[in-house]
């Protein structure tokens, strides 16, 4: 062909496979199920797809599409399937991690019978031409991407990734922090970073000067294009070199207003960094630009005013939780919680929930220690109150010693009490689920009552799978008041842990995940966890929380909570003996105990006084025990002991302390029983890595008191010398009497060297 309109010559034709491998614009052939098929040299460098790898047969949404495009592109396959033409816009991420948009338009390609059998795709970068209608597109997408974001920082982002390269080769957004003027984003095309200390970076103050084009949109609140002059009125003479050396040609600065503030300013300038026909601004894009930064503006304000009301309502469930656990002897602890992501409320956009996930570690009497996991039904204020009354109860009810059964009995009735009316008139009582254990990590045995929570992992060094439990009762809260007695009763158990285990105590929001274009499946999201945890269940309990807590993919539709408890008797000793209940023991289990503290290395002086603590514990015992044992039993109507009366006609009084001549009075009664072999104590003593605990246990059922000695009683200061003395003490009911015990530090504390000396 020599001139425009004459056809060619034969041997000037071209082959059609010829003609789409050199066409500038992209070609992509896919099948009735969206699999591609074909795609041209073009489309290859369009789309960045990575060199080497194969794309037949794969997905169109595989070439970068991204995700709130997706469902635009199915309906694009349903729409030119059913024979009908479309064109439309899409994000694309290419395979070099950078952002485009594509301007495309599919058309149904059909069979030799006429049917339609695929889709050709003839797509194109979009917005670089400067065409008005694509301008107004890039409109509508910031507006969706704002949208379907309420983070401050993936918003700002997300801005600055429509807008570079299509519209601009450079992007700031500077936000007032009070009175100062603060870079947060600064994007550029080609991935070409400014040079340290030339312009303005991330985190800057920025300060331009009084001229500047920028300045002058803030003073009059409009936007300003600047094509001349430039350079003039650069913030300094390095940001003026390298504007030049980049070769800026034309800018944009928008006021970011809402509400009536001024948020701050968007930037956007053209420059040599990308190819395009469009290389100034000109007033319609000023217009477009507004446009852009009013929205920005307006989105930038409900990020702020969204995670204002997120960390309010995040600290206000965080307080509900502990912080951090005291040192326990004999376990490790870490503990994680994970708030769900916002929620969309109908009728009121999107939300943050604060929700009823709780855990805790309690301590109990001589070195018990208490694990607490649940969860409270539903999201929101209610479910955190619930949870943090619930704790509260649970804690105070765990201090009494009470049996994990008799605490999640008394924890049901609790959660009723705090129910609330609901719109048919009745009362919404919530549900909760709820598992207490009680570990002791000297018999590494674990007492346990389960409200139907999840069983925890039991990771060992040969194995990670769930803990066989063998009660899981009803949740707190759903029984049915008066219903039979398997609806009423949290029935106790226990088992041994194998030494140096770790136990994943957790709710369900850690499994029940929703993967991004998926569906849930909380049996595959367990195999996923417990593979995980196997990896590291060699690690340290941080590491294992961590490992849990991305174990399985998706999104966090309900907040989670998350306990890791590895178990070590390293440094724990225990030794006991029984003794019968006379005068003459007293010494004896003094001895005991003198030699026990001597050898496990406690301060002389702290032994010396765990020692007068003994004494007076036991001679209690000596004086107040039962001649015959008395067996308690823990039935569903509660407590009942059996009624074997003293013998000698002692009554069955209040614990007293009055102890005038009661050695000898005991010593003299005990030449005359003839049955002194069913009198008799145990002793236990229990060391940690830096305290002590002494146990006494009896078979009297009454639990001991303080009681007011006058200044002239002989007796009765024997518990208030035991409060006075000791870090802790107490006393537990057992199923057979009662338990007394206190605690010591193995070391004394050391003194203040400024402090003044008492007096």
């Amino acid at each position: 062909m020599t001139r425009w309109g004459e056809p060619f010559r034969e041997g000037d034709a071209l082959a059609t496979a010829a003609v789409v491998d050199r066409a500038q614009i992209a070609i992509v052939v896919i099948d009735r199920f969206s699999l591609l098929r074909y795609w041209n040299p073009f489309a290859r460098e369009l789309f960045g797809f990575v060199g080497g790898r194969d794309y037949v047969g794969l997905s169109l949404l595989d070439i970068g599409i991204h995700e709130s495009d997706r469902e635009h592109a199915s309906q694009l396959a349903r729409r030119v399937l059913r024979g009908e033409p479309w064109e439309g816009t899409f994000a694309v991420l290419k395979g070099d991690s950078t952002w485009i948009h594509v301007r495309a338009q599919a058309v149904p390609m059909r069979n030799d019978d006429g049917e339609i059998d695929g889709i050709t795709l003839i797509a194109r970068e979009a917005l670089r031409s400067g065409r008005v209608e694509e301008q107004y597109g890039l409109l509508e997408r910031i507006g969706s991407r704002l949208a379907s974001s309420l983070e401050f920082d993936s918003t700002v982002r997300g801005v600055a990734g429509i807008l570079v390269p299509q519209f601009a080769d450079h992007c700031f957004i500077d936000l007032y922090d009070h009175d100062r003027l603060v870079r947060r984003v600064s994007v550029h095309a080609e991935g070409w970073t400014p040079p340290a200390r030339t312009w303005f970076d991330v985190g800057d103050e920025v300060r331009y000067p009084e001229r500047h084009f920028v300045t002058q949109a803030l003073r009059r609140l409009e936007t300003v294009v600047s094509s001349d002059y430039l350079f003039e009125n650069s913030p300094n003479t390095r940001s003026d070199m390298v504007s030049r050396q980049v070769g800026i040609t034309s800018a944009i600065a928008a006021p970011l207003r809402a509400r009536g503030e001024v948020l701050g300013v968007l930037t956007l300038a053209l420059s040599g960094l990308s190819p395009r026909q469009k290389n100034t601004y000109g007033g319609f894009d000023r217009d477009l630009v507004g446009a852009i930064a009013s929205r920005v503006a307006l989105a930038i304000d409900n990020a702020r005013l969204f995670e204002e009301e997120r960390s309010t309502a995040l600290a206000f469930q965080n307080s509900l939780l502990p912080n951090h656990f005291p040192p326990q002897d004999g376990l490790t602890i870490a503990s994680r919680y994970l708030p769900a992501g916002p929620t969309q409320a109908h009728g009121h956009g999107i939300q943050t929930q604060v929700g009823g996930d709780f855990y805790d570690v309690i301590p109990l009497s001589a070195g018990r220690v208490g694990l607490v996991i649940g969860d409270v039904e539903g999201r929101g204020p209610h479910a955190a109150a619930v949870m943090g009354q619930l704790r509260a109860a649970l804690r105070a009810f765990a201090q009494a010693d009470r049996e994990p059964a008799d605490i999640l009995r008394e924890l049901d009735e609790w959660v009723r009490r705090l129910g609330r009316p609901d719109d048919d008139g009745g009362t919404w009582i919530p549900s909760v689920s709820c598992l207490y254990m009680v570990y002791d990590a000297w018999s590494r045995e674990l007492s346990y009552a389960n409200a139907g929570h999840a069983a925890p992992l039991l990771i060992t060094s040969d194995s990670v799978e769930a803990l066989e439990l063998e009660v899981n009762d009803r949740m707190l809260g759903t029984r049915v008041k008066g219903g039979a007695g398997e609806d009423v009763v949290y029935h106790p158990a226990e088992l041994r842990l194998p030494t140096g285990a770790t136990l994943l105590l957790y709710t369900d929001g850690l499994i029940d995940r929703t993967p991004v274009g998926g569906i849930r499946d909380p049996e595959r999201a367990f195999r996923r966890l417990t593979e995980r945890v196997a990896e590291v269940a060699d690690k340290d309990v941080e590491q294992i929380a961590e490992a849990a807590v991305h174990s399985v993919p998706g999104e966090l539709d309900d907040d989670t909570a998350l306990l890791v408890v590895r178990t070590d008797s390293d440094e724990l000793a225990l030794r006991e003996g029984w003794f019968p209940s006379e005068a003459s023991t007293v010494g004896e289990a003094r001895h005991l105990a003198a030699n026990t503290f001597k050898e496990w290395g406690m301060d002389r002086d702290q032994a010396e006084l765990a020692c007068l603590l003994v004494s007076e514990i036991v001679t209690n015992v000596v004086i107040h025990a039962t001649p015959h044992p008395v067996h308690r039993e823990f039935t569903d109507n509660g407590v009942r002991d059996s009624e074997t009366p003293f013998e000698g006609g002692g009554s069955f009084d209040e614990f007293d302390e009055d102890w005038s001549d009661l050695l000898d009075e005991v010593a003299e009664a005990d030449e005359a029983v003839a049955e002194d072999d069913d009198k008799e104590f145990l002793l236990r003593l229990r060391k940690g890595a830096s305290r002590v605990w002494v146990e006494v246990f009896d078979h009297d059922l009454r639990l001991p008191r303080i009681r007011s000695a006058a200044a002239d009683d002989e007796g009765g200061r024997g518990l208030y010398l035991v409060e006075q003395l000791a870090t802790r003490w107490g006393s537990r009911p057992t199923p057979d009497g009662k338990a007394v015990w206190f605690e010591m530090p193995m070391h004394a504390p050391v003194e203040d060297e400024g402090a003044e000396p008492l007096a």
